[in-house]
């Protein structure tokens, strides 16, 4: 597996630029569900649509659920460095977010929101850095975690196992975000996420504290 992101630094964003909001989890984490969430109750939020090379699933759309490129394409965008982050997850397997797709969203005014792995939530926070809020989303255990799997009966035993292993694997990378929230119950998680976000993107003055 291989992965990449830009070394070449983004410009000084204006006063005008939104930020950028990223979520990562562990699948089964429950960030997508959040992401929804802001996204349908907020209007200063917008989504970053991810560039990949997989196939297009009958119910999706190009330009709104991915921007679906062919591999050659896909490479021709990393060698002109249009992208902020890419991963090429299996062979010819590649995903990636695109600079002119971020910068369109932040040069409106609204804050951008992305919905990544982990890999991808690192990657992005490197690049964005003071500009960027990174939020690892997890439940309360893996036997939690493990039971919300089974209950979406879409993998084999098999495909399950090595879904838990990398979710192990991911949890140890948890430190490297700047907020850790525990989905435990949604409701709660909603609430918790508005009050992190609105503070990020409005932070209090030490006047408006004391």
């Amino acid at each position: 597996m291989e992965n990449n992101f830009s070394e070449q630094k983004h410009a000084t964003p204006t006063p005008t630029q939104g930020k950028v909001i990223i979520f990562s989890a562990p699948s089964g984490s429950g960030k997508t569900t959040i992401v929804q969430h802001l996204l349908k109750n907020q209007a200063q939020f917008g989504f970053s649509v991810s560039a990949c090379t997989r196939n297009k699933r009958v119910h999706e759309t190009h330009g709104k659920d991915y921007y679906f490129l062919t591999v050659e394409e896909f490479k021709q965008k990393i060698d002109a460095q249009e992208f902020v982050e890419w991963e090429e997850v299996y062979k010819d397997n590649f995903y990636g977010t695109l600079k002119a797709e971020v910068e369109k969203i932040r040069n409106t005014g609204k804050h951008v929101l992305f919905d990544v792995d982990v890999k991808g939530g690192i990657n992005l926070k490197s690049y964005y850095q003071n500009d960027a809020l990174s939020i690892f989303v997890k439940v309360p255990s893996l036997e939690v975690l493990e039971k919300r799997l089974r209950a979406r009966n879409t993998e084999t035993e098999e495909s399950l196992q090595r879904r838990l292993a990398k979710v192990k694997k991911e949890l140890q990378d948890q430190d490297k975000f700047d907020i850790i929230v525990v989905n435990e119950t949604l409701k709660d998680t909603l609430v918790n996420v508005d009050e992190i976000i609105q503070d990020f993107i409005s932070p209090k003055s030490i006047n408006q504290i004391t």
